[in-house]
């Protein structure tokens, strides 16, 4: 899916990662004071992240659809890989600050106790809900379009479920056996997932925006199309590149000299329309030689 479609499915999964966050926020920060469980913080600071990343998406997602101009003749689809990059180093600060202070818990001697376990677990089990439903439309969402803002997002909402998990489970022990110190255990585990899933999210960013190569599978899918397509002789100089969502193709088939010019194009536009179909995604140009 391209174009005004795709568009229109990424911001909605964009609105829809805003809406949730503003709930999650709201319900942990409410599920802190009653508990006072640092897992719970550390869900809480994940999900605040979320929002403002998801608001940051939203912004990358429009003017990475605002088309071509004189100043951006390949488009702005590169806002997507920078709002991505973005997006990891904003939770790698995050998963440190949990980090360090679920460290600083467990070597305190007298660690706080907590509180009402129960609204918390119920806090929780809702916030699961909630992040399992945006989970399930982004990954829709993602599969047709291809964003990369939209998987990002995804990936965090995903990461969240570790964090719901920890805390419910750091609740019950405490609740139940006064295990006090699982709790900064779980924080620990959940910073620590944070950590490689914004090193994976950056890596990714920093690839498109350093020109890097599409997939290997996607440069010989369009190889096969350009070796096998009627009327081409053979192919050469085939270059790919990501930028955002979108693969730049630039592509030289040979032709036979002794078509003329009307022929040439059509199995050049023939060739063009085949390698869109296969890979929406794409921005396509093909130039014609004539065959040694």
């Amino acid at each position: 899916m391209s174009g005004p479609d795709a568009t229109r499915m990424n911001l909605s999964a964009g609105a829809a990662s805003v809406i949730v966050a503003s709930l999650l926020v709201a319900l942990k920060l409410w599920a802190l004071g009653e508990t006072g469980a640092l897992s719970v913080a550390a869900s809480l600071a994940d999900s605040a992240m979320d929002l403002m990343v998801s608001l940051g998406a939203i912004a990358a997602i429009i003017y990475a659809a605002r088309p071509a101009d004189e100043d951006h003749e390949f488009g702005h689809s590169s806002a997507e890989d920078l709002a991505a990059l973005g997006q990891s180093l904003f939770i790698l600060i995050s998963a440190g600050v949990i980090g360090w202070a679920a460290v600083r818990r467990l070597i305190t001697a007298q660690p706080e106790r907590l509180q009402a376990e129960g609204a918390g677990i119920a806090a929780m089990v809702v916030s699961i809900v909630l992040t399992l439903a945006l989970v399930a439309w982004q990954t829709r969402v993602a599969r047709l379009t291809g964003n990369k803002v939209v998987k990002a997002d995804r990936l965090h909402y995903l990461g969240d479920l570790l964090p719901n998990l920890g805390a419910i489970a750091s609740l019950y022990a405490s609740a139940r056996f006064g295990l006090i110190q699982i709790d900064s255990v779980m924080a620990l585990a959940a910073a620590g997932m944070l950590v490689i899933g914004a090193l994976k999210i950056g890596r990714g960013a920093w690839d498109a925006l350093m020109d890097r190569a599409a997939d290997a599978d996607v440069v010989e899918g369009i190889a096969t199309l350009a070796r096998d397509w009627p009327g081409v002789v053979g192919f050469h100089d085939l270059k790919t590149r990501m930028s955002g969502s979108k693969v730049f193709v630039h592509l030289h088939i040979e032709l036979d000299g002794d078509l003329s010019l009307r022929e040439a194009h059509e199995i050049g536009a023939g060739l063009k329309r085949t390698i869109l179909l296969a890979y929406p995604q794409a921005d396509v140009i093909i130039h014609k030689d004539v065959a040694r």
